[in-house]
């Protein structure tokens, strides 16, 4: 085996199982050492006991309906993507969704999904379907974007404040990245929309026109139907988001629900830009939950609980869904 391989088989090793547990450890003692100092902790327990003892039944019913209409608007985009390729039945598009989920949960920024979605496909078209999938992917990473910068605007004229004579005055870090995100959100809506710019850049370069043939399926989508692609992965977010909101209510944080969507808006945007490793994932959003709906309501522990939750029922209940699905994918794709 080269040693390059080796090397990046170990540096895999440390990034995903020694870096990434510490970091989970610092996270997990900072948020244990937050939540311990929250004035009225045991008021807040029990207050977090009441709150699911009256609703928590139904609505956690509620958030679980909510996780298969996620990962189905998902499975219906990619069968969407995959259509130019080979059809692939609504069914199949779910089974390799969870699949994808699975193989995601231990690297780093998800990256195996991709892994995971391409099993149930033909062999001749896999590579392609990757190309595909980025096309997926892309279209829910401008959501976040545009989302995410109506909940930052929010986030700055409303918190973003001078201490000393309590007037709204953005940061120089905030308007700056007020100023960059439109950029970024025409440049971005620009190249999705145009995406036969990738094909040309590939058929420039010599040492990429080798793979040119697996990413031309890019340059078969109309801008009709990534419009739906668009549509789809709004309508996704605004389900995901609604889970979260339905959580931290079933848990008794109580705020101002187009409030909390707000900033829940700008949670999913940090969670977008930051690099993650898998293990320390649940660290970071719990991290960064508290710090932005810590300034709606006090009750830091029903926050994190909440993040805690939705984490669990929208990645490891699917990721384990999906482990199961991966032991028969064979059979499976052959009906």
């Amino acid at each position: 085996m080269p040693k390059s391989v080796r090397l990046n088989k170990s540096t895999k090793l440390i990034l995903n199982y020694v870096l990434g547990a510490a970091l989970f450890i610092w996270l997990t003692f900072a948020l244990y050492q937050q939540i311990m100092h929250q004035p009225d902790l045991p008021a807040a327990w029990k207050h977090m006991k009441e709150s699911l003892v009256q609703k928590g039944v139904f609505l956690l019913l509620l958030v679980l309906v909510l996780m298969f209409a996620n990962w189905g608007l998902e499975a219906r985009k990619w069968q969407l993507l995959v259509q130019p390729l080979e059809e692939v039945p609504f069914h199949r598009a779910f089974g390799a969704i969870l699949s994808g989920v699975s193989l995601s949960v231990n690297t780093p920024n998800r990256m195996g999904e991709y892994g995971g979605r391409i099993l149930y496909l033909n062999n001749r078209n896999k590579l392609k379907a990757i190309a595909a999938t980025i096309v997926g992917s892309f279209s829910q990473l401008i959501t976040t974007i545009v989302f995410g910068m109506i909940g930052l605007i929010f986030y700055i004229n409303n918190y973003a404040m001078n201490e000393g004579d309590h007037q709204f005055v953005p940061h120089f870090k905030e308007k700056l990245l007020l100023a960059i995100l439109p950029v970024i959100i025409v440049l971005v809506l620009m190249l999705y929309f145009r995406l036969r710019i990738i094909v040309v850049i590939f058929e420039k370069i010599p040492w990429l026109r080798k793979v040119k043939v697996f990413i031309q399926i890019i340059a078969r989508y109309s801008p009709k139907e990534l419009e739906k692609l668009l549509l789809l992965s709004a309508i996704r977010y605004v389900v995901f988001t609604a889970q979260y909101l339905i959580l931290l209510y079933a848990l008794g944080v109580t705020f101002v629900w187009w409030q909390g969507f707000f900033m829940i808006n700008v949670i999913y945007l940090v969670m977008a830009m930051v690099p993650t490793i898998a293990i320390a994932e649940i660290g970071i959003r719990g991290k960064v939950s508290v710090s932005f709906l810590g300034l709606l309501s006090a009750n830091a522990a029903g926050i994190l609980a909440a993040t805690v939750a939705i984490w669990l029922i929208n990645l490891v209940l699917p990721a384990v869904m999906g482990s199961i699905l991966l032991l028969g994918v064979k059979i499976f794709k052959d009906k």
